[in-house]
């Protein structure tokens, strides 16, 4: 299984990536990786089966009698902030806690390491053009503009518009940033790539303080990526610790009905020790899922179980937990 993960890690974020596990008894937990609709890795012995299914949605499929969980690979949601300001440093704060991988660009020594300070997982201090020209976008990288004036905007504009991208967006007045649009098309840069641009920067909530600036920012990020399907599956931490041989669980929803808390693909690792690294909803559900976690780590267990939880039974409603709501979850031992 592990060679699987380490596939996984590697993937490119810019081609299609989708993962497929059978959820039939006597094959629960068997994979199928597929890049741009060709295998590439998992059980050899169900590479056929699961030719139909190159592409398509995070859910359920099924091949006559017989179901799979279908599970798009989106990398790793990347923040570039280009600046260290105030602004900047709530949006690098509020970013680590939503779960980005945090890249600031600042060409000011004193100002860059204020980022590192703020939780950025890197920061590179020099010229906005040379960082930008190093930098390979794709379709999980969203880039925010809050440098300290427009020329820097416009370099900083200039080069990510050339990149794949998620998002763009560029703090500054209706003048600047008209001015800087101007620049570019004078340059050859088609209008269909300006309207990409999210200017004036973030939601409409009325914002004043940098922190305040900074949430509007970060809220128009999430709009715009859960618009799509392409979501995260899993996280650098979590890929590191599966593929480091330690003792883990891995604990993923392939069903949901009703108000369930979580997402159909949401991940959790739970250790052998009772380490977790991400949820799945928290309160009763998740403490039932880890209850049940344990029984994979005795010896001579199943590899793999498909564990139902159910929102509505009696224990939920002493919880308080009236929205009810069902999930099926796929315990795998990694």
């Amino acid at each position: 299984m592990r060679k699987i993960w380490q596939h996984i890690a590697e993937l490119d974020p810019s081609r299609e990536n989708v993962l497929l596990t059978s959820l039939n008894e006597e094959n629960l937990g068997k994979k199928v990786l597929f890049i741009d609709g060709e295998v590439c890795a998992g059980a050899a012995e169900f590479r056929s089966e699961f030719l139909p299914f190159g592409k398509g949605k995070r859910g359920l499929v099924s091949l006559g009698e017989r179901q799979f969980f279908l599970d798009p690979m989106g990398g790793e949601k990347k923040l570039i902030v280009l600046g260290a300001g105030h602004v900047a440093l709530s949006v690098i704060r509020l970013g680590k806690m939503l779960g980005f991988q945090v890249l600031c660009i600042e060409d000011r020594p004193s100002f860059a390491k204020a980022a590192e300070k703020a939780g950025a997982d890197q920061v590179q201090c020099e010229d906005f053009a040379t960082a930008l020209s190093t930098l390979k976008g794709d379709k999980d990288s969203y880039f925010v503009i809050v440098t300290r004036g427009h020329t820097h905007d416009l370099i900083c504009l200039r080069e990510i518009l050339k990149k794949t991208h998620a998002y763009i967006g560029m703090m500054g007045s209706r003048r600047r940033v008209a001015f800087i649009k101007k620049q570019l098309l004078e340059e050859g840069v088609s209008e269909e790539s300006l309207e990409e641009l999210h200017s004036p920067i973030g939601l409409a909530i009325g914002a004043e303080t940098p922190v305040e600036i900074g949430l509007s920012i970060l809220s128009e990020i999430v709009m715009e990526k859960n618009k799509y399907f392409h979501q995260e599956s899993f996280t650098k931490e979590m890929l590191d610790v599966m593929l480091s041989g330690e003792d883990y669980v891995l604990a993923t929803i392939v069903n949901r009905r009703g108000s369930a808390p979580r997402e159909t693909g949401t991940k959790m690792l739970i250790g052998s020790l009772g380490q977790l690294i991400g949820t799945i909803g928290g309160g009763c559900a998740e403490a039932e899922v880890i209850q049940k976690s344990r029984e994979l780590f005795l010896e001579n267990a199943k590899p793999a179980c498909l564990y139902h939880v159910d929102l509505n039974d009696s224990i939920a409603e002493e919880e308080g937990m009236v929205c009810g709501g069902q999930l099926d979850v796929l315990l795998e031992r990694v």
